[in-house]
């Protein structure tokens, strides 16, 4: 299969470890991966600042460029919400099959490959943030507050890794408050929930705050910076593909 790697562009800008372990983790499980490096922003600021009739050309070079993939992966769950809701062009035809080829990572990993083991080695303290987007959008987990079965597909991942600690936080799904553009327009309500947010997690002494989306990561990654604290932001990419950090046997 032949797939389209599609990176955000504050992945690409700040964080460009995720979108390389999301290539090699990838390419480990068989796959063919490109990266169109003509792409740029899918349009999601504008349409969540209320512009969305300005997104047409964002659209129109989205559909150009992946249109001819057998799927698309991407290692972020707003962004791929996005564009599988709001993805038009003037080939509606193409457009419609990106987003429903169109998968963020984990959920590519479970239910398109399957995959059922996984050769990584991260023996650190993680906590496991389930982004908004993700879990109420993309389904990618259940939500607490529904009477039904609990699953969730990053956390059925990290649970294969060898020598991760996966602690119980006491609010599993709650908003860590970035929300796209809300994070300026409410800075204030934003900054709190950050704080909610990171706190729990900092209560449970953890090492690592992993999760799906580097958006969310960042928010968190700015107020434990602020704080002085030593906890670290990871993509769950990056510990996916960790078996590099696994020790050498004699």
């Amino acid at each position: 299969m032949t797939i389209g790697l599609f990176i955000p562009c504050y992945v690409d800008q700040f964080y460009p470890r995720a979108a390389i372990a999301t290539l090699e983790l990838l390419e480990k499980y068989g796959c063919s991966v490109s990266f169109p490096a003509a792409q740029t922003c899918c349009g999601q600021p504008m349409a969540n600042s209320g512009y969305e009739h300005l997104t047409h050309s964002c659209n129109e070079h989205f559909t150009t460029l992946f249109a001819d993939y057998d799927y698309v992966v991407c290692p972020s769950g707003s962004c791929t919400l996005h564009v599988k809701d709001h993805l038009h062009a003037s080939n509606e035809q193409a457009a419609l099959g990106i987003r429903r080829k169109l998968y963020e990572l984990t959920e590519f990993l479970t239910d398109v490959l399957q995959v059922t083991t996984i050769d990584a080695y991260f023996p650190y303290r993680v906590g496991m943030h389930q982004s908004c987007h993700g879990q109420r959008g993309l389904h990618l987990a259940q939500m607490s507050e529904l009477v039904a079965p609990p699953f969730s597909k990053p956390l059925q991942l990290l649970q294969q890794v060898k020598g991760i600690e996966l602690v119980s936080l006491n609010r599993k799904d709650e908003c860590c408050g970035f929300g796209g553009t809300f994070c300026v327009t409410e800075e204030a309500v934003s900054v709190k929930m950050g704080k909610d947010r990171v706190a729990d997690h900092l209560q449970h002494d953890v090492q690592y705050i992993t999760g799906v989306d580097m958006s969310c990561l960042m928010h968190m990654e700015g107020i434990l910076k602020r704080r002085g604290s030593k906890v670290q932001v990871i993509h769950i990419a990056e510990i996916l593909n960790a078996a590099v950090l696994q020790p050498a046997t004699v």
